[in-house]
């Protein structure tokens, strides 16, 4: 196994050990696919390549906290109902194999407001801003593709103090990530 861990900024993957390959997407869906698909199509070791993305994310529910692995990720900020009334498969939603059972929203909108959070909550744990767009990218390319992600904030106005969390987050994710690479 060739190990490609890839986060959206260098602060999530901060303490990721040296000797580990790391991919900074840039933040948002369209980065985040096209620096995946590009390292995957160019990299090396593709035969035996594993993405695993790591990052923060915002709990949509109160109860959520702490570290997961995604076993199903959305993308919430697509209008799936009118482009499958048109016949088309819009693949608004991906299962992870050996993920578990939490539910992670993707989109390019920083949730802050309580009413999208609360409209997210009804279909998801937690919500980040580049975790669909890898999956699908690992997916289209057959990669396979682990999404961990750990709670930063509330997706409220709290998020705007993400940056304050972010360092204790990679922490936790790179002590995951030695576990798995271990």
């Amino acid at each position: 196994m060739h190990l490609l861990v890839v986060a959206a900024i260098a602060a999530e993957a901060a303490h990721v050990p040296d000797d580990v390959e790391v991919l900074i997407t840039g933040v948002g869906k369209t980065l985040a696919a096209v620096q995946v698909t590009r390292a995957i199509c160019e990299h090396p070791h593709r035969e035996d390549l594993v993405v695993v993305n790591i990052g923060t994310a915002g709990a949509l529910r109160p109860e959520v906290t702490g570290l997961h692995e995604i076993g199903t990720v959305l993308n919430h900020d697509l209008s799936a109902e009118p482009i499958r009334r048109l016949g088309i498969d819009p693949r608004e939603r991906l299962t992870l194999e050996g993920g578990h059972g939490t539910v992670l929203a993707s989109g390019d909108l920083f949730v802050t407001e309580p009413a999208v959070r609360d409209r997210l909550a009804e279909e998801a744990h937690l919500v980040d801003m580049e975790g669909y767009a890898i999956a699908l990218a690992c997916q289209e390319l057959g990669v396979p593709v682990h999404l961990i992600k750990i709670v930063s904030d509330n997706a409220d106005e709290t998020a705007h103090d993400w940056s304050a969390a972010v360092d204790g987050c990679a922490r936790e994710l790179a002590g995951w990530l030695a576990d798995f690479a271990g």
